[in-house]
């Protein structure tokens, strides 16, 4: 049996299994957060855009639109081993198909434990060159979609055998500053229905398409063995194991902002006081949140030396971060100047299992440096219940109104499982 026919052996199997209380309240935390990321990112560009270009009267372009919205304002989950945002791509492709349908919470419970399987097998290679969120989310959307419209194993096979073939999504489109990032999520939801959709009226895929001489394993990574994707499959669920942001930015600057905070309280030091940072961390927190010099939104979120100052300055990195007011403000400006970021190799070769930082701050004629484990959000320092019902408020309510939001909240704990 292929890859993708396991998978959807699994899921069609799966369909007539009870879900465990723990699971769905991890299903609906998911479903929370995505409701939070995606509020804020419906009303600025792309999805703005988007909505004038295009006739969003098929869940196709329901889903582009959603899925792109959700991943825009850099809050949406993390799958921290597969390296990829789940939430926005898979849930888009739920929410489209039928968000009040007794079988949507299953659908993206089946959508998350596909896809971050092939996510975190496909791994560090895979993410070299490409974006997992617009690659590996496709698979999310595909998963969720068949599971969403009830294919057979034989469907559902040929639905994620399609997705694998539609998967694109290259580092280089935010490593400049542009719009193209949260496209790849919006893009991953559109393809993974198209994909079911297509699967339920016959249209077939190669079913070796991931393992293949020529299929995605080899093309896109380095070859990994398909065996190990199964391990746990059906007991150990990765939904329970999510990352919720607590930052408004790039999720490989949060230990460095976390780290940070923590040393400046150490030392009680006001901005002003400070006179050197030094930031040791993984590849991938040097190299994508690479900007010196942010001049737009897009460009300070992927800003270690901007996140770690306004973060020094302000407390905390929300959406009010990348406004202009706190772009331009000369305090923060002048503490970046202060800032160094480097490469720990000792926390480059923990990636992506662990996403540490080790911060250096230098203030009053002291310096004290502190080792962050994990970022606050991470399983091993989960946000709440509570804290993800403040984030949730904290993102929905200015957009919808606060009692619209509370309203919203209330009946998303209350999603039922089928």
């Amino acid at each position: 049996m292929h890859v993708v026919e396991r998978f959807a052996s699994w899921a069609a199997d799966w369909r007539s299994q009870p879900i465990s209380k723990d699971v769905a309240h991890h299903a609906r935390r998911a479903v929370i957060d995505w409701h939070a990321a995606l509020l804020p990112g419906l009303v600025v560009p792309p999805a703005t855009m988007l909505k004038k270009a295009l006739k969003a009267d098929d869940p196709r372009t329901v889903a582009l639109i959603n899925g792109s919205a959700a991943h825009t304002v850099e809050v949406d989950d993390i799958y921290r081993d597969g390296i990829y945002h789940p939430g926005a791509p898979t849930i888009a492709a739920a929410h489209a198909l039928g968000f009040e349908r007794p079988n949507f919470l299953r659908s993206v419970i089946v959508g998350y434990e596909i896809s971050t399987r092939i996510g975190a097998l496909m791994g560090r290679a895979h993410y070299k060159y490409w974006h997992n969120t617009g690659t590996i989310g496709c698979f999310g959307g595909a998963a969720a979609a068949a599971e969403m419209l009830n294919l057979g194993k034989e469907q559902f096979g040929h639905a994620l055998a399609t997705v694998a073939t539609f998967a694109a999504g290259l580092q280089q489109a935010f490593r400049m500053d542009s719009m193209s990032k949260p496209l790849h999520a919006g893009r991953g939801a559109e393809a993974g229905i198209t994909a079911a959709l297509a699967a339920r009226e016959g249209v077939t895929g190669s079913l070796d398409v991931l393992e293949g001489e020529a299929g995605f394993g080899r093309a896109m990574g380095d070859n990994p063995d398909w065996e190990k994707a199964f391990a746990g499959l059906g007991r150990d669920f990765h939904i329970t194991r999510m990352t919720f942001k607590n930052h408004a930015c790039c999720g490989h600057t949060f230990a460095a902002i976390d780290g940070a905070l923590a040393v400046q309280r150490k030392l009680g030091a006001r901005p002003e006081e400070i006179e050197k940072i030094d930031v040791r961390t993984y590849r991938a927190g040097v190299e994508v949140a690479h900007y010196e010099h942010p001049a737009t939104p897009a460009e300070g979120r992927f800003s270690m030396k901007y996140v770690v100052a306004t973060a020094l300055t302000h407390g905390s990195v929300r959406l009010a971060a990348f406004e202009p007011p706190r772009m331009n403000d000369k305090g923060t400006r002048a503490l970046m100047e202060k800032v160094s970021v480097g490469l720990d190799p000792e926390l480059d070769a923990a990636f992506p299992h662990q996403r540490a930082a080790r911060v250096a701050i230098t203030a009053k004629g002291r310096r004290e440096e502190f080792v962050q484990p994990h970022r606050k959000g991470d399983p091993e320092l989960p946000l709440t219940d509570a804290e993800l019902e403040a984030k949730f408020m904290e993102l929905a309510a200015p957009v919808v109104g606060g009692a619209e939001a509370k309203a919203l909240l209330g009946r998303l704990w209350k999603l039922e499982c089928a």
